[in-house]
C-alpha cells in the first residue's frame, strides 16, 4: 500500500532515516522539523499518515496532536524520548493512534505504519450499497413490502394483514385483472377460512382507506363478472361505480 506521508521530526539524522525507509516501501514522503511547519504541511495537502515527534520547536507534538484532532481523523503515530506511563497515556488522551518510544527499530517503526495505514483504510473504505428495498407504485399508491407500509399521496394508510396482501398482489400487476379464486388462493395463507364474501370485504375496506368516493373508485376497480385490478386513477375523468 503505497501512501502520502509527512515526518515531523526536528532532529534531521532521525527525519532522514524516516524518511528512507518510508520511501523504500514505496511512499511519497514530506519532511519537517517544527510543529508550526507540521500543521501547515497537513493543512495544505492532508497525507494518509503523519508520524509526529513530540519534542518539537515552536508548536510540540502534542499541541499539533490536539489541533488536528480537532479538525480531522488523521492517522497519528507519535515518536517521543519520553518514556513514562502519563506522557504515553497524554499522547494517546490527545488522539494519536500509536506511539513509540526513542530510541526505536525503524523496522519495527514501519510495521506499525503498515497496520496504521491498514487500518485507516478498512475503516474509510467504501462499502457495498444496500440494495434500494423494493417499492410498488401504482399512481399515488405507494407498497413497501419489506416494512408493510402503505402510503396513499404520501400519507400512510394502516392496512389489516389480508388487506395488505390483496393490495400487493394487484399493485406486482397493476392493471391485470386478478379473479376471485386467484384471490383466495394468495389470501388462503393468511387465513384459512377466507371465502368470495371476504375478498369483497377487504375490497370495500380498502376503497374507504383508498378512494376519496368509495362508491365511484378510481384505483381499486370491479371488472364486472370477472374480479378487480388496482390502476393509478382515471385519466379520462371518469371513475369506474365500485359494486
Amino acid at each position: 500500500m503505497c501512501a502520502y506521508v509527512v515526518v515531523a521530526e526536528d532532529d534531521r539524522k532521525q527525519a532522514e532515516l524516516v524518511r528512507r525507509y518510508l520511501e523504500h516501501e514505496g511512499h511519497r514522503v514530506t519532511v519537517v522539523h517544527d510543529g508550526r511547519s507540521a500543521l501547515e504541511s497537513v493543512r495544505r495537502q492532508p497525507p494518509d499518515l503523519l508520524v509526529l515527534d513530540v519534542m518539537m520547536p515552536r508548536v510540540d507534538g502534542l499541541d499539533v496532536c490536539r489541533v488536528l484532532r480537532a479538525e480531522s481523523a488523521l492517522p497519528v503515530l507519535m515518536l517521543t524520548a519520553r518514556s513514562t506511563e502519563d506522557d504515553l497515556l497524554l499522547g494517546l488522551d490527545l488522539g494519536a493512534d500509536d506511539y513509540l518510544t526513542k530510541p526505536f527499530s525503524p523496522r519495527e517503526l514501519m510495521a506499525r505504519i503498515r497496520a496504521l495505514l491498514r487500518r485507516h483504510a478498512a475503516t474509510t473504505a467504501p462499502t457495498a450499497a444496500t440494495p434500494p428495498e423494493p417499492v410498488l407504485t401504482v399512481g399515488p399508491l405507494t407498497i413497501a413490502p419489506a416494512r408493510h407500509e402503505v402510503s396513499m399521496h404520501g400519507r400512510p394508510v394502516d392496512c389489516t394483514p389480508g388487506e395488505f396482501r390483496l393490495l400487493e398482489m394487484l399493485a406486482a400487476s397493476p392493471g391485470h385483472v386478478f379473479t376471485r379464486p386467484r384471490i383466495l388462493e394468495r389470501l388462503h395463507g393468511f387465513d384459512r377460512y377466507v371465502t368470495a364474501r371476504t375478498v369483497d370485504a377487504h375490497v370495500m375496506n380498502l376503497r374507504r382507506k383508498l378512494e376519496d368516493d368509495p362508491r365511484r373508485a378510481r384505483f381499486l376497480v370491479t371488472v364486472y363478472g370477472v374480479g378487480y385490478k388496482l390502476v393509478g386513477g382515471a385519466t379520462d375523468g371518469e371513475s369506474h361505480r365500485a359494486t
